[in-house]
């Protein structure tokens, strides 16, 4: 289209890219016109008509000596004009952001009852870790973990070193308390070597634990998945106070990590890892579910009980069962079969 004085503006291109959008958008041709209008001056009406968001944003308004033609808005008048609601808005949201914090800001030392407040979901390794550390970072009397397993991925172990080391500052001491398998992962010594021995206890134990942590005795952590990637921070104090407990009994089963672990009988060199396990083989579990439990390889497993096999002579995996019932190992002090047989005594 071409206009007295003018130049072409519209083109099928144009026409073609021209689609619905939203309030305060502008357009592709909306754009072109724009911007030959403010160069010439002025722009046909007729050529507004693929554009009317043109019209809409107030970007253009009548020509008062000629009705056919449209004059263009200055655009630093125009985006004046245009933020004017958005920052009227802005004004009334931080307005009632204020009062709402006047009202309410004073009521957050209040203590709340409701035990629903007390249990967070956090969901992804990142969020868990995060909300552990920020915990680690107030703490000033004590943490207390139970680890599954027998070995720990550096990146966990880096975050543990620092969480220690940033609760030891504040006067924290630690205690952790993991799996006969650990005594002997070199991750884990290497952790250990890293804090300082006075703040720092550890136990080991036969028992399958589950992930636990404690922090100075208000705020707990447990896995909510089977594959830890969700997990409950808990705040609620009576559910603390019991997890504190079922820690405690933990740690008082537990052996210290500095004691001889060879607990077998004395003319059996049976380590503390081969001696759940033949416990466990008496059970009649099956290799796979020996290794779960122990938090431990099939692999590693089967180390152990082929040296297991050796220690007591034994020429086949039938011939092992015997021989462990026969040693008595599983009825040594502090076996799950001697505390029962205990329990049982008048």
């Amino acid at each position: 289209m071409h206009e007295a004085g003018g130049s072409q503006t519209v083109t099928e291109n144009d026409r073609s890219e021209h689609s619905p959008h939203g309030k305060a958008e502008l357009c592709p041709p909306a754009v072109r016109l724009y911007e030959e209008a403010l160069k010439t001056g002025r722009l046909s009406r007729a050529d507004v008509s693929i554009a009317p968001c043109l019209l809409d944003l107030s970007l253009l308004h009548p020509d008062p000596w000629n009705d056919t033609w449209l004059r263009p808005t200055p655009p630093s008048a125009a985006l004046a004009h245009l933020l004017q609601p958005v920052s009227r808005e802005i004004e009334e949201r931080l307005q009632l952001a204020a009062t709402l914090s006047r009202s309410l800001l004073p009521l957050t030392a209040v203590e709340h009852g409701d035990p629903n407040m007390a249990i967070t979901v956090l969901e992804g390794i990142a969020t868990i870790q995060a909300s552990i550390n920020e915990a680690a970072a107030m703490a000033t009397e004590e943490i207390l973990t139970a680890q599954p397993g027998s070995d720990r991925p550096p990146e966990t172990l880096q975050a543990a070193l620092t969480n220690a080391h940033t609760a030891i500052r504040r006067g924290a001491r630690i205690r952790h308390i993991y799996q006969h398998p650990a005594r002997y992962s070199g991750s884990v010594r290497g952790y250990i070597s890293q804090v300082p021995e006075q703040h720092l206890q550890v136990r080991t134990t036969e028992l399958t634990v589950e992930r636990l942590i404690i922090i100075d005795r208000t705020v707990a952590y447990i896995p909510a998945s089977a594959d830890r990637n969700t997990a409950l921070r808990i705040g609620h104090p009576a559910l603390v106070a019991y997890l504190i407990q079922v820690y405690e009994v933990l740690w008082a089963q537990a052996v210290p990590l500095a004691e001889n672990q060879h607990t077998a009988a004395p003319d059996t060199p049976v380590t503390a890892v081969q001696l759940s396990i033949a416990r466990l083989l008496t059970e009649g579990h099956v290799d796979d579910v020996v290794a779960r439990k122990m938090g431990i390889s099939v692999r590693t497993c089967r180390a152990h009980i082929a040296k297991l096999m050796q220690a007591l002579g034994a020429t086949s995996r039938t011939h092992l069962g015997a021989l462990i019932v026969r040693s008595g190992i599983s009825e040594l002090p502090n076996s799950p079969a001697a505390c029962e047989n205990s329990v049982r005594q008048p």
